[in-house]
């Protein structure tokens, strides 16, 4: 039913050859889709693809911009590259983006147009010109400018062991150490090496809150959260479901974080749990090592995709064949792991910093899950029927974390290995939820409270942490890292307000597991096609498909906490 043999999508409206390189060889498309005369159903719709083709070929040479960037921050000719576009390309896209709303929406024959096809199409469209103001135009290149400098300043980040350089990815490595000194000194190094570039941070993410609010109050929004809730499509949630999921986190979560931490503890025959512990094995079991290199790391991705469904592998090996793949961590590239989608070759990008441990092959497979969800919503007949809401996406990646782990045998020797990885991973399941509030709360303290000092950010955020802080880890004399640990996340900077979607995902993904351990198959056919709909229904509509409830209240948490508790103790 569903096939990866994706071609990239043919030109129809915009020259086979056309390569952007400037503005002034841009704009006549948008002025065409502007002048046009529409005067029946078939025309407009003619005219909704061609407007869709041109949003393509600008955004994916966009992304290529980024993607680039972030595979090599150190190289100044594309990181101009990329500013080139932000500065600009996008600010004089803005405006024809705006007109061609309105014109959409004002035709006479708008009325004609299927109002089920096109109601969460038409419902953005209506949000983006309610959202729109010129003065906004500038601010939006600086911030899409000023953000990209997170990646370029961690991607710098390196500390020393053994007289070797490692990124801090490369470097997390020795958490695993049997040695409990090796493990807390390269703790303390990744986390001194974060505080020297603390000032520069603080500094750009000072830049960063000043500019979203002096954007949100040109739109005549009071703060930059109701702003960014508006932007972000959030029709079918609001703030205080928001506050409600932290406080279900702190009822209903962390108890059982409490008791993987207690189990720790335990298991290393520790009197305390320091925070390089978490990581750690007992002496005489060693680390989990999945892999060698990224090649096997895809191969065996390939694999255990292909067990589960082969159309899941069969969009990693071609995404493999394009070289849509960046996997091992070095330095002078971006921190983090994402899937880019790509609107004309319709086969995406994974980039990611692997570095032979468990937590690369979670992401590796998290990661396939989005580059899934991107084929199978390519073959939609519009640009803006793909841009699905993240709270669907992130199902779409952490279900298939959950799903993969019934072929993780080819990751894995033994039995003995393949039950510590599903532990690990279900553990991962549980005490991220924490941290998932925590930024998530901070988030929304700092953009109702913009103008504030350094000191009162600092205090806050302490605030929040403490508020979610478990009972078993000793955090004594670590003050200071704790109080700069705001900064390894990269979606504060970058992303803002993007981050309770993979709480609310990690609820519907535990869902997705719950059925496919009732029944594969039709949990897999439901995953499909929810995903196979991209973003022509509502978020509700598209977890109804997936055979999922869009609940995230304290009872479902409660509901779903107690089924991963029950099939981790089921592993021992």
């Amino acid at each position: 039913m569903y096939t990866a043999a994706i071609e990239k999508t043919p030109r129809h409206f915009v020259p086979a050859n056309f390569v952007l390189t400037d503005w002034q060889s841009l704009e006549p498309f948008f002025k065409e889709l502007l002048d046009r005369n529409i005067d029946t159903p078939e025309a407009l719709e003619q005219w909704m693809k061609d407007q869709s083709e041109l949003e393509a070929v600008v955004s994916e040479d966009a992304c290529w911009r980024q993607i680039k960037m972030t595979c090599d921050t150190e190289n100044k000719e594309l990181e101009e590259a990329f500013n080139f576009y932000c500065l600009q390309i996008q600010p004089n896209i803005e405006p024809y983006t705006d007109a061609l709303n309105k014109k959409l929406t004002s035709h006479s024959l708008a009325a004609s147009l299927d109002t089920e096809k096109y109601f969460t199409y038409l419902r953005n469209i209506r949000k983006g010109m309610e959202l729109f103001r010129e003065e906004n135009i500038p601010l939006q290149a600086e911030l899409s400018v000023l953000k990209q400098q997170y990646g370029v300043i961690s991607g710098k980040m390196t500390v020393t062991m053994n007289g070797q350089a490692y990124t801090l990815q490369q470097a997390s490595k020795f958490l695993q150490s049997h040695d409990r000194s090796v493990r807390e000194e390269v703790y303390r190094k990744i986390q001194d090496r974060r505080l020297q570039d603390k000032d520069a941070l603080n500094d750009l993410y000072n830049q960063l809150i000043e500019k979203r609010a002096q954007e949100a109050v040109n739109a005549g929004f009071s703060n930059y959260r109701d702003y960014r809730f508006k932007e972000l499509g959030r029709f079918d949630y609001t703030k205080e479901d928001c506050f409600a999921f932290h406080e279900a986190v702190k009822l209903h979560v962390l108890p059982l974080v409490n008791i993987i931490y207690e189990k720790k503890k335990k298991k290393l025959g520790l009197d305390t749990l320091r925070p390089w512990d978490t990581d750690a094995e007992p002496a005489g079991t060693e680390p989990l090592r999945p892999f060698k290199e990224s090649a096997e790391l895809i191969n065996k991705t390939v694999d255990c995709f292909t067990k589960l469904r082969p159309f899941f592998g069969e969009c990693l090996q071609k995404m493999q064949e394009l070289k849509h793949l960046d996997l091992e961590s070095r330095i002078g590239k971006a921190p983090g792991g994402y899937n880019c989608p790509l609107a004309e070759s319709g086969a995406p990008f994974i980039f990611m910093n692997a570095s032979g441990q468990m937590n690369d092959v979670t992401t590796m497979v998290h990661e396939g899950g989005h580059a899934v969800h991107s084929f199978l919503a390519h073959p939609l007949a519009l640009s803006g029927f793909k841009e699905y809401p993240m709270e669907i996406a992130e199902v779409a990646s952490m279900a298939m974390e959950l799903f993969s782990m019934e072929h993780w045998e080819v990751f894995f020797n033994n039995n003995e290995e393949l039950l510590r990885a599903k532990e690990h991973q279900l553990e991962r399941v549980i005490t991220i939820f924490p941290w998932i509030a925590i930024i998530d709360k901070f988030q929304h303290w700092v953009y109702e409270n913009p103008i504030h000092t350094v000191t009162e950010r600092t205090q806050q955020w302490n605030a929040i942490l403490n508020e979610f802080k478990d009972d078993v880890i000793d955090y004594s004399g670590l003050d200071e890292y704790r109080s700069n640990a705001w900064q390894r996340q990269l979606h504060l900077f970058e992303v803002p307000f993007y981050y309770i979607e993979y709480g609310i995902a990690q609820l519907g993904a535990i869902g997705m597991w719950m059925q496919f351990k009732n029944n594969a198959e039709k949990a897999l056919d439901n995953y499909c096609n929810a995903l196979s709909l991209g973003a022509t229904k509502t978020l509700p509509e598209l977890y109804s498909t997936a055979g999922l409830k869009f609940d995230f209240s304290p009872a479902q948490i409660k509901v779903l906490m107690e089924f991963v508790k029950k099939e981790m103790d089921q592993l021992n």
